[in-house]
């Protein structure tokens, strides 16, 4: 885990006269898996969301794979061919069947041929265990497996790069296992990975390393052993005292 996939340097950004991110430095080795946590509003998604220009930083750089974001995001379609992204809320398209929402970025971005696109949708869509689902419309599914699906179709990109945006959130406790032993075994494949959610199960068996975010910047960051059993900040333990005992 030598090389870097992701660096940040001196980012900041404001929304209107809020700042939203302070001075982030951050690098993510090829292959680790970060667990972003903090509290609601603390900037965890904001910075996610920046690393693929979904949201554009204000100063500072962010490399991808050693190709550096421009301020303007000239180059984001370029960054986001590696980076897959799977969000709170599924955005699956409800007009299409869980098949086709997984083959249409291939056949319009790759330009990947129908009979390839279809064979690589269902091999995913395998891998996270839904392939039987293949023809139903997204309103037929369950939420764990809407997101299975969202899942299956940022894979179908082949990217070095996964970003998981509170990706358990919005499910139902029980559908919840079942999205996060997808993750789990999607970590074990090496891919890089950082998640920002709420699930310190997941964060224990998975993270390389844990960081806690709060207002904007990043307080702590550690190996989760290290993490759990010994913050070093404040503001990391009155965070860990509330959502462990819950």
């Amino acid at each position: 885990m030598s090389q870097k996939a992701i660096e940040m340097i001196g980012v900041n950004k404001w929304y209107g006269a809020l700042q939203v991110l302070k001075g982030i430095n951050l690098n993510v080795a090829t292959g680790e898996h970060i667990v972003l946590c903090g509290p609601s509003g603390s900037g965890k998604s904001t910075l996610i969301r920046c690393i693929n220009h979904l949201e554009e930083i204000h100063e500072g750089v962010i490399s991808v794979n050693g190709t550096q974001l421009s301020q303007k995001g000239a180059n984001a379609d370029h960054i986001r061919r590696d980076v897959g992204m799977v969000f709170q809320q599924f955005n699956l398209f409800p007009h299409l069947t869980v098949l086709n929402n997984c083959m249409l970025a291939q056949r319009r971005v790759r330009r990947t041929s129908v009979a390839a696109a279809k064979e690589k949708a269902m091999r995913y869509l395998e891998r996270v265990h839904i392939a039987e689902q293949a023809s139903k419309y997204p309103a037929q599914l369950s939420g764990g497996q809407q997101q299975r699906v969202a899942i299956a179709r940022a894979l179908c990109m082949d990217p070095k790069i996964m970003l998981f945006d509170e990706p358990t959130s919005a499910l139902d406790p029980e559908m919840v296992k079942e999205v996060l032993d997808t993750m789990i075994s999607l970590a074990d494949d090496g891919i890089t990975m950082i998640c920002v959610t709420h699930e310190m199960g997941f964060a224990r068996a998975v993270a390389h390393r844990v960081i806690f975010m709060d207002r904007g910047e990043i307080i702590e960051s550690a190996k989760p052993e290290e993490f759990f059993s010994s913050p070093s900040h404040e503001r990391t333990k009155a965070f860990l005292s509330q959502i462990l005992n819950h």
